[in-house]
């Protein structure tokens, strides 16, 4: 998780999966765009300083992955390695709307609605089912936090690809700064105590499932 601020009025926060020196690669010509003064630019819409809206500055981190990609993409295929990588942003610009993006390998990217309030990349089957069965666009950013931390560690009691440390940012709307940034790591008694809960709550739902046709005279054990 990284997280930009190149000035006052946005702030944007990129998640990224795939191919370590991919992402590394894209944070790092992030970061070298910002640290340029504009004039040095062959463009001065070509970092997130000088985005207007959220979706341009999707656009623009799609367009340093692509390129990051295909500089590689060839020696990578060769060594039956992808170059690919994904990514999440996050953010506000002055009084825009707030919003969240997942960036493809191919630097499209879809956008997260009211429908669809969360976005995955990296391993997500494994930690999709709490987020479609509870996640709305009603919960507290609190609340929300919670169940994307458990969608975590699901995945991570499922995959042994997966893995702590777990890194958690809660940016409000409109602040334009990182309210709470939080790591945990695989001895965290945070981590412990939530899968604990939510077995057991798992565990009592599977105790009040409808009994079969067949066991109506059946006491359950």
């Amino acid at each position: 998780m990284h997280v930009f601020q190149p000035a006052s009025d946005r702030l944007f926060v990129l998640l990224a999966a795939g191919n370590l020196a991919t992402t590394q690669a894209v944070v790092n010509h992030i970061q070298r765009d910002l640290d340029q003064e504009i004039g040095e630019q062959a463009s001065i819409n070509e970092d997130l300083r000088s985005c207007h809206y959220l979706f341009e500055a999707a656009a623009y981190v799609g367009a340093v992955s692509v390129a990051v990609q295909e500089k590689h993409c060839a020696a990578l295929k060769q060594a039956g390695t992808s170059a690919e990588a994904s990514f999440i942003l996050g953010g506000q610009i002055g009084s825009e709307p707030h919003g969240l993006f997942m960036l493809y390998p191919q630097g499209n990217a879809v956008m997260a609605t009211s429908q669809t309030p969360y976005l995955q990349i990296g391993e997500s089957k494994y930690g999709k089912p709490p987020l479609d069965n509870v996640g709305n666009i009603n919960l507290s950013l609190e609340d929300a936090a919670r169940l994307c931390l458990i969608s975590e560690v699901l995945t991570y009691r499922s995959n042994l690809t997966v893995g702590p440390p777990f890194e958690l940012a809660i940016v409000p709307r409109d602040r334009h700064t990182v309210a709470h940034r939080a790591t945990f790591e695989a001895e965290a008694p945070e981590l412990t105590a939530m899968i604990d809960t939510w077995s057991s709550a798992q565990r009592e739902a599977l105790d009040r499932l409808p009994s079969f046709f067949w066991e109506k005279n059946q006491v359950r054990a």
